[in-house]
């Protein structure tokens, strides 16, 4: 059975995101430096770039999707026409919506029964391949809190947002061992093992 891998980038102070999120700033406040390590420094850390792309099915939130605030069935996600998963991506929402197929072989899948059942299709969807949870915050503090998650990937960026969205809040007593540390300029890397 394929495993269920989580990768986030957090801030020092543990947030994914920082305060005051909005449409036209959907990572809030200071939350896009999270990040410059992807881009800025992608040579140094395409291990861990390959290890987020390799899922062959994604699970994420409505607001990672869409944002926050009121649907709109015209909205097409934030990546354009071709997102970077090239694989089936499930979200996670209480407002039905058919399927949205994108180039490059991504089609977010709206899933309105829960993360169990967005998780069976995922790992259906996925064959042999891991399923990676992709966020936000709220979505993999429902999959640590079920126990659903076989791996946590920390990629720590050294900034601190002060505010704003943390993964780990209200996960209650998560173990973890940790199985690699890597670090570069822009981020340090940690892979945990969770222990259930």
């Amino acid at each position: 059975m394929s495993r269920v891998t989580c990768d986030l980038t957090i801030s020092l102070d543990g947030f994914l995101a920082g305060p005051n999120q909005t449409l036209a700033d959907p990572l809030g406040e200071g939350g896009e430096l999270l990040h410059r390590w992807m881009f800025e420094d992608a040579e140094s850390n395409a291990a861990e770039l390959d290890g987020i792309l390799a899922a062959g099915a994604y699970i994420m939130g409505r607001n990672m999707f869409a944002g926050p605030g009121a649907w709109d069935e015209e909205w097409r996600g934030w990546w354009g026409e071709e997102p970077p998963y090239h694989a089936p991506v499930f979200v996670l929402t209480h407002h039905p919506r058919e399927p949205l197929e994108m180039q490059g072989g991504t089609t977010f899948n709206f899933v309105t029964d829960g993360v169990e059942s967005a998780l069976a299709q995922a790992r259906k969807a996925a064959g042999s391949k891991d399923v990676a949870i992709a966020g936000g915050a709220q979505t993999v503090q429902q999959y640590l809190s079920a126990g659903l998650i076989d791996e946590l990937r920390l990629h720590t960026a050294p900034i601190i947002l002060g505010a704003g969205e943390r993964p780990l809040d209200g996960v209650g007593n998560l173990k973890l061992e940790p199985t690699e540390v890597r670090g570069t300029r822009l981020v340090t890397h940690v892979r945990y093992r969770v222990i259930r």
